[in-house]
């Protein structure tokens, strides 16, 4: 399952398909294996969980009742760059970045403390976790997310 939604989500991060495709297709072969699980993937990669690492994320977040975020929100840097948040719970100004194995690079690792610390001069909320934490421990990224919510003013239940 894991492997099949990782395909789903690098075919929607590539632009090589796009949502009515995969639906045209699944339409076309109805006894397709994992038909079910392909369709919810290719719906939220739609909406802009273009990683594994989003996928589990996205997940998580919607099983602890947080607000739907946007995903993929575009923005630009210090530099004037065309950048993508990850996770934004817009109302909050909370966002999340899911770092795959590609951040642990010395040269990457920078950069991305460097959009950060931008965006915390600018006064905005960012929270940053490797996908494996994601993966391996939810209980705590849900926790600091939770908790970074309701410091910007989200109430659960309401």
């Amino acid at each position: 399952d894991r492997q099949t939604r990782t395909f789903v989500a690098m075919a929607f991060q590539q632009r090589i398909v796009d949502l009515a495709e995969v639906r045209d297709v699944l339409a076309r072969l109805p006894r397709v294996r994992r038909a079910g699980l392909i369709a919810a993937t290719a719906t939220d990669a739609d909406g802009g969980a273009h990683s594994l690492g989003e996928l589990d994320f996205l997940a998580l977040s919607r099983a602890a009742g947080l607000p739907e975020p946007t995903l993929q929100k575009r923005r630009r840097d210090a530099s004037g760059r065309t950048r993508y948040l990850d996770v934004l719970y817009e109302q909050y100004g909370v966002q999340v970045e899911i770092d795959g194995a590609h951040h642990l690079d010395a040269r990457q690792a920078w950069a991305d403390m460097r959009r950060q610390n931008d965006l915390f001069i600018r006064g905005e909320r960012v929270l940053r976790f490797p996908a494996w934490l994601v993966r391996e421990r939810p209980g705590e990224v849900i926790a600091q997310v939770r908790a970074a919510l309701i410091a910007a003013g989200w109430r659960p239940g309401r």
